[in-house]
């Protein structure tokens, strides 16, 4: 850049003083042409030889002339003269300075140096950039890992709190466990006491009205057959056409000394009963819900009761299909209280006869799982049984 204001200026000092050259040159050309007329003057002769002559008039004095000024050519050969003279001095100063910095880079290597130089700062800076951006991705592994380590560390010291606790309060509560199963246990006895109580107290009644409804049809129906069978009930039940027909059929299928007795209960809805032996209780209960006259589908009660002299199992069934219900009593001993299950027939004796065996120690053959219910294996007796005693009496 100085080296071309340098030039520049040459140049317009080469025109100045081409100029100024130009202006001497014109100003002598014009000099030296006013001197030459009056040289030519002094050398001219005098006219004596005619004195009759006409007398000279004198000197002419001729007008100054006026010197054309400098063509264009000439002041353009005078500036190209000059421009040349610049550029020759601007050269031999260039290489002047070019011998004196002694192989100094020039203007173009110097850019590409300095190009160079930005580029190698500018790939220095990016591999410092991503040294540390691997520093920074290390340094957060480490400190994941250290939280890793720190957060098993905080669960393994929870954990080992809360088993101490744990064993603490599983000592502590050791004695009491004891005394609360006790408790609950004793308070489970108290209810199925009380439970037993009262069922005793309702089925006595119930049995006792039963058994006067059973003695007063049995009375009419021998005065009916002593009379020749001509006398009526006085207000014949609805259900006497079902009990009828389940009577005939249960007859027909399997015999006529299946049936022990069968009767309209008078004092549950006029329900019809029937009371069957032991031996048959199982294929009258199957006959009754296969048959297609009864289809007796749905069992919606099961339970026992204790005599003292025997015990019955009394059975609730229902046909949805004929809307019609049915009841079936068995009677079994009561030293040896067994009769077989109807769980195969009716699942939803399940639970009513685990509840039978649990309170009275009747039990069912064939059933998937007859367990206590509601007072435990270790429990000794069955509360609803008439001779039952606790086996702890202060309970």
């Amino acid at each position: 850049m100085d080296e071309e204001k340098d030039l520049v200026q040459r140049k317009k000092e080469a025109a100045e003083r081409a100029k100024q050259l130009a202006r001497e040159r014109l100003a002598a050309k014009r000099a030296a042409e006013q001197a030459q007329p009056a040289a030519e003057q002094g050398r001219r002769p005098t006219n004596e030889t005619n004195a009759d002559a006409v007398p000279s008039p004198g000197p002419i004095k001729e007008a100054p002339r006026t010197e054309p000024p400098a063509s264009a050519e000439d002041l353009a050969s005078a500036k190209k003269r000059a421009a040349e003279e610049a550029r020759a001095k601007a050269a031999e100063l260039r290489r002047q300075r070019e011998a004196a910095a002694m192989g100094a880079p020039s203007g173009d290597d110097l850019e590409a140096a300095k190009r160079k130089a930005a580029e190698e700062a500018r790939a220095r800076a990016a591999e410092l950039r991503r040294q540390r951006e691997a520093a920074n991705d290390g340094a957060a592994d480490e400190d994941l890992e250290l939280a890793k380590k720190k957060a098993a560390a905080a669960a393994k010291a929870k954990a080992a709190a809360t088993a101490r606790a744990a064993a603490m309060a599983k000592q502590q509560g050791d004695a009491s466990k004891d005394d609360e199963l006790a408790k609950q246990k004793a308070a489970a006895a108290a209810k199925a006491r009380a439970a037993a109580m009262a069922k005793q107290q309702g089925d006595v009644a119930d049995d006792a009205a039963k058994q006067k409804a059973a003695a007063a049809a049995r009375a009419k129906a021998k005065a009916a057959d002593a009379d020749g069978g001509t006398e009526q009930p006085s207000s014949p039940s609805p259900n006497d056409p079902l009990l009828e027909k389940c009577v005939r059929i249960i007859r027909e299928h399997l015999g006529r000394d299946v049936l022990e007795d069968a009767y309209i209960n008078r004092l549950a809805k006029d329900v019809p009963t029937l009371v069957v032996k032991k031996e048959a209780y199982y294929k009258v209960a199957e006959l009754l819900k296969s048959h297609e006259q009864l289809r007796f589908d749905y069992l919606s009660e099961l339970h026992g009761t204790d005599y003292k002299t025997h015990m019955e199992v009394y059975v609730h069934l229902y046909s949805y299909s004929n809307r019609q219900p049915v009841a079936l009593k068995v009677k079994i001993e009561r030293d040896n209280p067994e009769i077989d299950s109807l769980v195969p027939l009716w699942p939803g004796a399940n639970w009513p006869e685990c509840e039978a065996y649990d309170l009275l120690g009747i039990r069912f053959r064939g059933h998937p799982n007859l367990i206590r219910i509601f007072l435990g294996e270790q429990w000794v007796g069955h509360p609803l049984r008439k001779d039952y005693e606790p086996y702890d009496a202060e309970v």
